[in-house]
């Protein structure tokens, strides 16, 4: 009976001792990785996008009167840097057929009040090259821009009056750049 209690004193003591200094234990570890790339994007939910911009001229007083158009949400800009927008007539002229109306007849803002976009704002006269309507706007995912469209009451009464009656068109392309 002796012998007995010491080999289980003995089994019992192997037992408790080998299951505190052997433990089995393997690790893994796994790299992530995230790739990041520049973007700069006009939303497509941009009211720029195929949108119209109309005057009316239909009597005397709207010829001696400033007019004006505000868009909202004219650019919707997702960029991962500072960014400039660029506007610029896509001709020298309105068309009407063989009719025409300089582009510098109209004057374009960014409106900042009630956007996101956050930078320099400018007024320009339009033209067929490139000029710049936001500079050093805020990286950031839509940033949203509205822009005023205007022609004075003096462009109207010296520039418009008197050209052949209908409807002219011109394309107006805004381009927003990473700086």
């Amino acid at each position: 009976m002796k012998k007995q209690i010491v080999i289980a004193t003995l089994a019992l003591a192997a037992f408790v001792l080998g299951t505190n200094t052997i433990q089995a234990q393997t690790t893994a570890s796994t790299t992530v990785n995230i790739i990041l790339s520049d973007i700069i994007s006009i939303d497509a939910g941009s009211v720029a996008t195929n949108g119209i911009v109309g005057f009316n001229y239909a009597t005397s007083t709207d010829y001696n009167s400033p007019q004006n158009v505000t868009v909202a949400n004219s650019l919707i800009v997702s960029s991962s840097n500072n960014f400039n927008v660029k506007v610029k007539a896509e001709g020298a002229n309105f068309m009407n057929g063989s009719n025409v109306i300089p582009v510098d007849v109209l004057q374009v803002k960014a409106v900042p009040a009630g956007g996101t976009m956050v930078g320099t704002f400018k007024t320009i006269a339009l033209s067929a090259t490139d000029q710049e309507l936001v500079s050093n706007a805020t990286l950031g995912a839509k940033k949203s821009l509205s822009i005023d469209y205007s022609i004075s009451a003096d462009k109207a009464s010296t520039v418009l009056l008197g050209k052949e009656p209908g409807t002219y068109t011109q394309k107006v392309t805004y381009t927003a750049t990473a700086i």
